[in-house]
């Protein structure tokens, strides 16, 4: 048997063994009811402090330099209560003085990282800055005592861009209070937007009305843009992303054109009449009368829109209206800006974000046929708000300040700092500009 058994698959062994037979079970037991447990619910455990970081005298005595030297950054030292902090130094080590340079260092990372000014004077900003989730406070103040390096630290988060540098270097040289005032603005400004805007990206600056094509903070093709009336219309700050470049777009006519100015009930009973205007109608099960522009020279965004989806509705494009450029002040849109050469910059778009050849983007635009070409590298896109900048020239200058944004913000900085807040733009309506005429 113990032969047999040697070539019998060792399952087929354990089958072989005969099962103990199972005692018998009173089912009538399974069944009887039972008291239900309440459910355990843990006692609510309080939240354990968090350890201040220890510094040491030198560390904060360095503290103490950065903040009696900030003003040439644009900020004022007093905001950062030397004199509270030069007493926590007098009593030396200890938990007063975790306390004190802790508390002022954050506040000093905020300013120079985020911006001073508080949101709520920070007129239709709704670009969001990512500093403070790509760079927390609790980690600098970290690094920062690990290596004893606060200026170092400080240092590293200013804005990377040439102008602030122009800025920083103009302040001690201005000749007035306001030019001073108007200096620290646009500095803070600065402070508004990632530190880094990236390595290629578009940036429009509204008061100057120009747009510049910049790679490694180097201009590369500067042009005139129109941008929003001042009101309702006037156009927001925001930080966005270009998805794709539309050559040849089409152009979805508002309702306030469609209905507000008859144009659907002229159009829609008259399709040949549709067609030579260049539109396309429908009308919906509704009643809805939807009007929609076809390519080609005459249409309201020309023969190119760059794609960058946001909740206003702002894009830039071209227009078959070319005079307005030839204007001194080009404040005259409903919201979106206007490019001179919008052609040029969606060729140029194309080969340096999407792959393209030059061939390949002469031929979308000539082809008078709707084409959208996405976007294969992140390509960055800024429309700001500065008031004192360099001029695409490299000339630092004072621009128009067309919406008057300038006067919340200097009052800010006029006032005692603010404790900064969670929020991260502007919490003003919405406006959603979709009208380029």
């Amino acid at each position: 048997m113990a032969a047999m058994l040697a070539h019998v698959p060792a399952f087929a062994q354990r089958a072989a063994v005969p099962a103990p037979v199972a005692a018998p079970v009173d089912l009538t037991k399974q069944i009887q009811p039972t008291t239900p447990v309440p459910p355990v619910v843990a006692a609510p455990v309080a939240p354990q402090p968090v350890a201040l970081p220890h510094w040491t005298q030198a560390d904060a005595q360095a503290l103490l330099v950065a903040i009696k030297a900030v003003g040439s950054e644009g900020l004022f030292p007093k905001d950062y209560q030397p004199e509270a902090l030069s007493a926590a130094i007098v009593q030396g080590e200890g938990e007063e003085l975790d306390k004190t340079a802790t508390r002022l260092f954050s506040w000093m990372i905020e300013d120079l990282r985020d911006g001073r000014t508080p949101m709520t004077a920070r007129v239709q900003w709704f670009a969001v800055d990512p500093d403070q989730d790509r760079n927390p406070t609790q980690l600098i103040i970290a690094s920062a005592l690990e290596k004893h390096d606060i200026q170092g630290a400080l240092t590293a988060l200013l804005p990377t861009h040439p102008d602030y540098a122009a800025l920083k270097d103009a302040l001690p040289k201005a000749t007035t209070p306001k030019q001073s005032a108007q200096i620290r603005a646009n500095m803070d400004r600065w402070r508004w937007l990632a530190r880094d805007l990236g390595s290629q990206y578009l940036l429009t600056n509204v008061p100057e009305q120009m747009l510049r094509l910049t790679v490694r903070n180097k201009i590369i093709k500067s042009y005139k843009v129109v941008v929003g009336k001042p009101g309702r219309t006037a156009t927001p700050q925001l930080a966005e992303t270009v998805e794709g470049v539309i050559f040849n777009p089409t152009w979805t006519v508002p309702q306030s054109i469609v209905v507000g100015e008859g144009l659907g009930a002229r159009l829609v009973n008259n399709p040949k009449q549709a067609e030579r205007e260049g539109y396309k109608v429908t009308k919906a099960a509704d009643g809805t009368i939807y009007v929609v522009q076809q390519p080609g020279d005459n249409n309201s965004l020309g023969r190119m829109k760059l794609d960058m989806p946001n909740e206003h509705a702002i894009f830039l494009h071209d227009t078959p209206s070319k005079a307005a450029f030839n204007q001194p002040v080009r404040a005259l849109s409903h919201g979106c800006i206007r490019v001179q050469g919008a052609t040029e910059l969606a060729m140029t778009m194309g080969i340096l974000g999407a792959g393209m050849t030059p061939d390949d983007a002469v031929a979308a635009h000539n082809s008078r046929e709707y084409t959208k070409v996405p976007m294969t590298k992140t390509f960055p896109v800024y429309i700001t708000y500065f008031t004192v900048a360099r001029d695409v020239d490299g000339m630092l200058r004072s621009f128009n300040d067309v919406y008057g944004r300038d006067a919340p913000v200097i009052a800010s900085l006029a006032k005692p700092r603010q404790v900064h807040t969670a929020q991260r733009k502007s919490t003003e309506e919405v406006i959603k500009l979709d009208n380029p005429l």
